[in-house]
C-alpha cells in the first residue's frame, strides 16, 4: 500500500467510525475530530516531499497494511502477571496501556491525594468532562501535522492525569505501553496531562511490544504545566525492528513552570519523535534531551519546535546520536523567539557519531529570532570517533574494541546524566552498554521471549 492509498484508507475509516464517535463523544470533542478530519484532508500524510518529514521514512511505514478497529483490543489475560519492572529500587506507580487502551485491571494506586485523578482518557471524557473539555486539544488544535490530526480523528483512549493546585503525588508514574496480539495493528494513543499551580510530576514512559508484528503506533501527548509546576518526562523506546512509531508531545508552560523531557531511542524500526513546546509564561524553562542508538537499517528522526512567546524564558536542547551499520538518523530543531520575548536564553546542540561509511545522519538546527535582547546559540556536529583518544586508550593496554566502547559511552553520558531517577539511570546505562556491544537482549521485565 502506498502513501496515497493509505491516506484514502484513513479517510474511509473515519467515515465508517464517525457515527460511533458521535454517540460517545461530547459535542466539543466530536467537533475536534471533524476539524482534524478536514485538516487531514488538506494536509494528507507527510512524505519525503514535506520538508519536516523529508528523512523520516514514512513511505516505508505506509508500505504495509494495518488493522484498525474501535472495538476493544485489550488483553484477555492478566497483564500484571506478564510485566515486572526490572529496575531495582525504582518505586513508582505502574500504569499499563494495552494496545492503546487504559488497562481495566490496573492495580489501584494507593496513598495519593484524593483530589488527584489518574485514569483512562476515555473514562475521563465521561466522568471528568469539565476538565477534559477545558484542556483537550487546546495546544494540538492549531497543528497542521498530518499525523497529529490523524490521531485526533481516530484516537479514543490513553492516559489522563490531573493534579490540582498544591496537590502532591508521592512518587513517580511509570506508564507502560504494551502492544500485543496477532496481526499488524494500527494503534492511536492520546494522553492528557494537567499540572496546576505548585505541583510536580515525574514520569517514566516505557514502550514495549510483546509480538513480532509490523505494528504502527501514532501517539499524541498534551501536557499543561501550570504556574510554579515542575514536570519531568522520561521516554524509553525499546521496540522490535518491524515497528513504526510516531510520537508527538505538546507542552505548554505557564509562569515559573519547568519542564524537562528525555527521549531515549534504544531500539526500533522507524521512530519519529516530535516535540512542540510553548513557553507562554514569564520565567518558564524547557529542557529537551535525546539520545538515539541506531544500527542495522533502523531509523530515528527527532524534530522539535520551541516557541518563546513571552520575555525572560529559557530553553536548552541537547540531542545525541550514535549510528552504526546502515542506520539512519535525522534531527531538525527550530527555536522561535517572538518580538515580545525579550531577554530570552535559548541553546540548541545536536551531536552525532557515524561509525561506518554506510551510516547516515542529517541535521538541521534553526533559529528564528524576532527580538533584539536575547542570547541564543545553536550547533551541530557529525563525525567519527576521535582517533587520537582511541590511540591514547590503546596505549594504556585497552584493546581497540573496549576503547571504542568507552569512547561511545562517554559520548552518550552527557544525556544519561540528565536522568534524575538514579535507579533508572543505572539501568539505562546497562541497556546502552549492551546496545553498544551489539546485544539486543530481551527485556527481563516480562515473562515472554520476544525477538528483536
Amino acid at each position: 500500500m502506498d502513501i496515497q492509498k493509505t491516506y484514502e484508507n484513513y479517510l474511509d475509516i473515519f467515515q465508517k467510525v464517525s457515527p460511533n464517535f458521535k454517540k460517545t463523544d461530547s459535542d466539543k470533542i466530536y467537533q475536534t475530530r471533524i476539524k482534524a478530519y478536514e485538516n487531514f484532508k488538506k494536509a494528507g500524510i507527510p512524505d519525503h516531499t514535506h520538508e519536516d518529514y523529508k528523512y523520516a521514512g514514512i513511505a516505508e511505514i505506509c508500505d504495509k497494511e494495518y488493522e484498525f478497529t474501535t472495538d476493544s483490543r485489550s488483553a484477555l489475560v492478566d497483564l500484571n502477571s506478564f510485566f515486572r519492572c526490572e529496575v531495582e529500587d525504582m518505586d513508582t506507580h505502574v500504569i499499563l496501556l494495552s494496545n492503546g487502551e487504559y488497562y481495566e485491571q490496573n492495580e489501584k494506586l494507593t496513598d495519593i491525594d484524593e483530589n488527584i485523578i489518574i485514569c483512562g482518557l476515555k473514562e475521563a471524557k465521561t466522568k471528568h468532562a469539565e476538565i477534559v473539555n477545558k484542556y483537550y486539544n487546546q495546544h494540538v488544535g492549531s497543528s497542521k501535522d498530518g499525523f497529529v490530526n490523524l490521531n485526533t480523528m481516530l484516537s479514543n483512549d490513553g492516559l489522563f492525569i490531573y493534579i490540582p493546585k498544591n496537590a502532591k503525588l508521592n512518587k513517580a508514574i511509570q506508564l507502560v505501553n504494551l502492544t500485543h496480539g496477532f496481526g499488524n495493528k494500527n494503534i492511536f494513543k492520546r494522553n492528557l496531562i494537567i499540572l496546576e499551580e505548585n505541583t510536580e510530576l515525574n514520569m517514566v514512559i516505557c514502550d514495549h511490544t510483546l509480538n513480532t508484528s509490523n505494528n504502527f503506533v501514532i501517539d499524541v501527548t498534551e501536557s499543561f504545566v501550570g504556574k510554579n509546576a515542575n514536570f519531568k518526562y522520561h521516554a524509553l523506546q525499546n521496540e522490535p525492528n518491524k515497528s513504526g512509531v510516531i510520537n508527538s508531545h505538546f507542552i505548554r508552560l505557564d509562569e515559573h513552570a519547568n519542564a524537562s523531557t528525555l527521549a531515549l531511542s534504544l531500539h526500533g524500526g522507524i521512530i519519529r519523535n516530535n516535540f512542540f513546546v510553548q513557553l507562554a509564561g514569564r520565567f518558564s524553562e524547557a529542557n529537551l534531551y535525546g539520545l538515539n542508538l541506531t544500527d542495522r537499517e533502523q531509523r530515528v528522526d527527532n524534530f522539535s519546535i520551541i516557541d518563546h512567546i513571552v520575555p525572560d524564558c529559557t530553553s536548552n536542547e541537547l540531542f545525541k546520536g550514535i549510528i552504526d551499520e546502515k542506520g539512519k538518523g535525522a534531527f531538525a530543531g527550530r527555536i522561535i523567539v517572538r518580538p515580545d520575548a525579550q531577554r530570552t536564553l535559548a541553546y540548541q546542540s545536536n551531536k552525532n557519531l557515524c561509525l561506518t561509511p554506510e551510516a547516515k545522519m542529517r541535521t538541521k538546527p534553526q533559529l528564528e529570532i524576532y527580538a533584539d535582547d536575547v542570547k541564543c546559540s545553536h550547533g551541530a556536529t557529525v563525525g567519527q570517533l576521535d582517533e587520537t583518544a582511541l590511540f591514547y586508550l590503546m596505549q594504556r593496554g585497552i584493546n581497540k574494541k573496549e576503547a571504542r566502547l568507552m569512547l561511545m559511552f562517554a559520548f552518550a553520558n552527557d544525556v544519561l546524566l540528565k536522568i534524575n531517577i538514579e535507579p533508572l539511570r543505572k539501568r539505562i546505562s546497562g541497556l546502552i552498554n549492551s546496545r553498544l556491544r551489539g546485544e539486543f537482549s530481551n527485556c527481563s521485565h516480562c515473562l515472554l521471549n520476544c525477538n528483536g
